[in-house]
């Protein structure tokens, strides 16, 4: 039931948005070139890797180890500021890869920092929106994103997805924490030996994560991007 209100509804925003899609395809197109769309992988639901899409918002570098705010202009610090570079995930929630509503996809190599209980939010698909990114999004902590992904899994229904979505549509008039702060995000992804403050390293196989009763629920899992912008 979940998946068909997922279904039904992204294919009737992507019809209804398609005009913007393509006027913001085109700004891209003029102000950064190619590619338009920008792709990296993302651990879905179970950890299966997938492919997130967005529309690309920082120009290519000029030098090795540039800044990404040095490589923003004015038409991606827009993009993001609105975050219409999401609304190319619409075509990753008719996919399956996505739905409307759920915590938001995480890099692969970071679940391997999440302890047994932390897992728990790898059990429903990611969202182009979440409980989170109401609550404070970028401006949070990971465990504080995590625990308020956790509450969601545990409490989700159809109705609290709709108050979320409408809570979204008011938070996209008055944006905030879209840039995280300097001690929001300590993770990173070029030091996997630190660990998310407050979480402790943990040793995951990320194709061990999927309950044996939904096996037949695999998907295949694309090859990586070797040209991810």
């Amino acid at each position: 039931m979940r998946r068909l209100i997922d279904f039904t509804v992204g294919a009737f925003a992507l019809v209804l948005l398609f005009p913007l899609i393509a006027l913001l395809a085109l700004i891209v197109l003029c102000c950064l070139g190619r590619p338009i769309l920008f792709r990296q992988t993302r651990a879905g639901r179970w950890g299966a890797d997938f492919f997130i899409l967005k529309f690309r918002t920082m120009r290519a570098p000029s030098y090795f180890g540039e800044p990404d705010d040095a490589r923003l202009n004015t038409a991606g610090r827009v993009l993001r500021g609105t975050s219409l570079d999401e609304l190319p995930q619409l075509v990753n929630v008719l996919r399956g890869e996505m739905a409307l509503v759920g915590p938001r996809p995480t890099l692969p190599e970071q679940i391997d920092y999440y302890d047994a209980r932390q897992r728990g939010r790898l059990s429903v698909r990611p969202g182009v929106t979440g409980w989170a990114q109401i609550h404070g999004r970028n401006s949070r902590s990971w465990p504080e994103r995590i625990e308020l992904d956790l509450w969601y899994v545990e409490h989700r229904s159809v109705l609290l997805d709709l108050r979320i979505i409408l809570r979204t549509a008011v938070a996209l008039l008055r944006p905030r924490g879209v840039v995280a702060g300097p001690d929001a995000n300590p993770y990173r992804p070029d030091a996997p030996t630190q660990p998310i403050r407050g979480i402790p390293p943990v040793s995951t196989q990320r194709e061990n994560l999927r309950p044996e009763s939904s096996a037949t629920e695999e998907c295949d899992v694309p090859a990586p991007d070797k040209n991810l912008i």
